[in-house]
């Protein structure tokens, strides 16, 4: 059975390709991970085209994509419209718990996403950091 994918923190569209690229090249799936809260000061369509950006550019590889929405239930409503495949929500229990039947009806999912990640900010060379990172997780994956 595989582990998870290796995630990676992306800030723009040029980390999501070089995400895509390391794991094209080591033929290894990748979890795309918006920064914290990016649902708020980006937005939904934002993440949403540059996940669709990386998938059109390397379709041989596996992406999930994770928006993070910090604790705002409309920002998790917003990305839902968006068709946005699955977000993070750290706001209370109760309101986690409406959402994710909505998420559900709209086929997409709410996730804590608490894997380790590699975060591309203040990344010199993103795609170097993601292969380097890949190799580390196919190291640290049960076998």
């Amino acid at each position: 059975m595989p582990g998870p994918k290796p995630t990676v923190v992306v800030h723009g569209l040029d980390h999501a390709l070089a995400a895509a690229r390391a794991a094209a090249a080591l033929g290894t799936a990748v979890r795309l991970r918006s920064g914290p809260a990016a649902a708020g000061y980006a937005g939904a369509a934002w993440f949403a085209e540059i996940v669709r950006a990386a998938r059109r550019a390397h379709p041989e590889v596996t992406i999930d994509a994770v928006l993070d929405c910090g604790d705002s239930p409309g920002m998790v409503l917003a990305a839902l419209r968006r068709s946005v495949e699955a977000v993070r929500f750290d706001g209370s229990p109760a309101v986690r718990g409406k959402l994710e039947a909505l998420a559900r009806a709209a086929g997409a999912r709410i996730e804590a996403d608490v894997a380790p990640a590699l975060d591309l900010a203040g990344e010199g060379d993103p795609e170097s950091a993601c292969r380097s990172w890949f190799a580390a997780a196919a190291e640290r994956a049960p076998r």
